[in-house]
């Protein structure tokens, strides 16, 4: 396995093996950041997540007057209360980072001044119109680029609560709307169709906030107070979904992952992949900062295949690319549907799936919504593309380890977007 600059060279391997920690979780580490800079005083923030993403959400706190200090993977944040950003003297640059677009547009929806979110090339392209019409509803003035698309531009103002019905299910856009409720006037009601995942509802109550959340329902007064906590990070799920994936397909394999956040908004990987027999064993599971964490350990399985729908594709979103590569190694093959949501992604995620499974002679069928990729294939080997989304370039790092020769990955240097230390670690475990 070589790595270096943006190619990376992944070769076959028969066994995967060890004892790993993944980084924090880059979910919970926007949120943590986010909620500490509007609590009041010092917030610590422990294994905070080294993706470059998260970094961004700290950069553009920075530039609202938001103190902050790093030690290795410790972030002490010094809280400015509800109403203490300050208005940026440049834009608010997000990078690739469409959680710190989405999330940080619901707090700067009250504050009194205007703000302007930029990305890169791919952030730029990526829909924002889904946030902007709750957000105005609160009173917010919002304006992008063909009323969908980065600049964003905020212009806040006094909020007033509002309830709000989301059309699809999404936790960016769910905690948009749940952060400016916080600032808003008033009650803040809001639906989603399905269970997304709950990091920002379980850290606002850490804080000390009052909300209620039940059966698809959020509520949130506005107005509360938050106080600064000493919160720790776990593992983050995502990351180690590659990992879980490697170990089953691998022809022998014994892996122990440590201290993986198991919330069970982010576990229907886990449990999809049981359904279809993997060998997944959960230890020491307990809570930590409202949040479940145990070890995963993970043995090479034959997996039985199955249809993927509506039911499990809020929890498995970000799982789908190395679903589709797994897929390759079961009996009856994967099928995905309703998944459009897949091409709003960094890149089109399913054309992304499609093309580079081909690529390396895999047969697969691509939908609108979703792709079938059946069972019992031969993965060759070959070149393939991240098109710069790092879930993609990471899937296909795994396919290489079950392939018949090596699989070399192009812009192979987006890993860093979440998991700066993904092919070290991976190549620790491979034998």
């Amino acid at each position: 396995m070589d790595f270096e600059g943006d190619l990376a060279v992944i070769d076959p391997v028969s066994r995967i093996e060890g004892d790993v920690e993944m980084p924090g979780d880059k979910s919970i580490s926007h949120r943590l950041a986010m909620i500490g800079s509007i609590a009041e005083g010092t917030t610590h923030i422990q294994n905070f997540a080294a993706s470059a993403d998260s970094h961004s959400t700290l950069g553009c706190l920075e530039r609202l007057g938001v103190r902050f200090q790093e030690s290795g993977s410790t972030v002490e944040i010094a809280g400015k209360g509800l109403a203490g950003f300050v208005c940026p003297e440049t834009v608010l640059d997000a990078a690739n980072s469409g959680t710190t677009v989405r999330l940080m547009s619901g707090i700067l929806s009250a504050c009194p001044f205007q703000s302007t979110f930029v990305g890169d090339d791919s952030l730029s392209r990526r829909p924002m119109n889904r946030i902007m019409v709750p957000l105005r509803q609160f009173g917010a003035r919002l304006t992008a680029r063909e009323d969908n698309f980065l600049p964003l531009t905020i212009g806040g103002s006094a909020l007033r609560g509002i309830e709000y019905d989301l059309p699809v299910a999404s936790a960016q856009v769910k905690s948009a709307v749940i952060l400016a409720g916080l600032h808003a006037h008033g009650k803040t009601r809001v639906r989603e169709p399905i269970p997304t995942r709950n990091h920002t509802e379980i850290a606002l109550q850490e804080f000390g906030a009052r909300l209620d959340s039940d059966g698809g329902l959020v509520e949130i007064e506005g107005e509360q107070v938050l106080t600064g906590r000493i919160m720790t990070v776990p593992g983050d799920v995502s990351s180690a979904a590659f990992f879980i994936a490697a170990g089953i397909g691998a022809a022998a394999a014994r892996l122990r992952i440590r201290d993986v956040g198991l919330n069970p908004t982010r576990t229907g990987f886990i449990n999809l992949l049981e359904d279809m027999g993997a060998r997944i064993t959960i230890e020491g599971l307990r809570v930590g900062g409202g949040e479940p964490i145990g070890n995963v350990i993970v043995e090479n399985s034959t997996l039985s295949g199955m249809e993927v729908r509506k039911h499990w594709i809020g929890n498995i979103i970000d799982e789908i690319p190395i679903l589709a590569v797994l897929a390759t190694q079961t009996r009856q093959g994967i099928r995905f549907r309703d998944a459009a949501e897949l091409r709003t992604k960094e890149t089109d995620r399913i054309s992304a799936i499609a093309d580079n499974l081909r690529a390396l002679g895999v047969v697969v069928e691509e939908f609108p919504d979703g792709l079938s990729v059946p069972g019992g294939q031969t993965i060759r080997g070959g070149v393939v593309d991240s098109r710069g989304d790092h879930r993609i370039a990471m899937a296909f790092a795994v396919a290489g380890l079950f392939a018949k020769s090596p699989v070399t990955i192009r812009g192979a240097s987006c890993v860093a977007v979440s998991f700066p230390g993904f092919f070290e670690t991976l190549k620790r475990l491979c034998r």
